[in-house]
């Protein structure tokens, strides 16, 4: 292996490390801590993410969380774009996973949609607008906030591959996979008509 080599490996290495750990930050966790509303993880569903600080009883917090774990998604593709597309897609992926798999919280994080969505607006951000717009009409439809997000994120994927983005759809197909995964007690709950609706309370 030659020492450009060497060098490309270390900065996709860098990439994704560093998208890692700044998608490791908890930000819902944190703040719900400072503001006094205890341990997010034994409030409402147990989540660290938005939808659960909503719950929690604090709308500004909930939009706060919901924000600062988008750009931090889009803040490590951002920065990783400065050493090429690869490596910022590798930072997205690292970002992505250090949400769902904090090493700070036993590798128990949240479910991604926030994240999910940053890493999408700093890779291809017309696929994120759709997310968006998509996620607004099913949840102002259903008020189903999980149902929302895995029909958001198929649509991204399907967008990603008509529009010819065929190496970002290679990237959230198995990105959408894990976050189908992570809603799959949603899923259940969905299916037997037990999910909480947006603004329902699960404590």
């Amino acid at each position: 292996m030659s020492l450009a080599d060497w060098s490309g490996a270390l900065i996709y290495l860098f990439a994704f490390a560093g998208g890692y750990l700044l998608g490791s930050i908890p930000f819902g966790l944190l703040l719900a801590r400072l503001a006094g509303l205890g341990d997010l993880r034994q409030i409402g569903s147990g989540n660290i993410g938005a939808t659960n600080v909503l719950r929690a009883g604090s709308k500004g917090l909930a939009a706060l969380t919901l924000l600062l774990d988008a750009a931090k998604g889009t803040a490590a593709v951002l920065i990783a774009a400065n050493w090429g597309e690869n490596a910022a897609m590798l930072a997205g992926l690292g970002a992505f996973l250090g949400h769902l798999f904090p090493v700070w919280l036993g590798f128990r994080g949240g479910k991604g949609v926030a994240t999910y969505i940053g890493v999408l607006l700093g890779l291809y951000w017309p696929a994120a607008a759709a997310f968006c717009a998509v996620w607004l009409i099913v949840a102002l439809a259903t008020r189903y906030s999980s149902l929302a997000a895995l029909v958001a994120s198929g649509t991204a994927v399907l967008m990603l591959a008509l529009t010819g983005q065929s190496l970002l759809a290679a990237l959230f197909l198995p990105l959408t996979a894990l976050l189908y995964i992570r809603h799959a007690a949603n899923i259940g709950r969905l299916a037997r008509g037990e999910e909480a609706r947006i603004g329902e309370s699960r404590l």
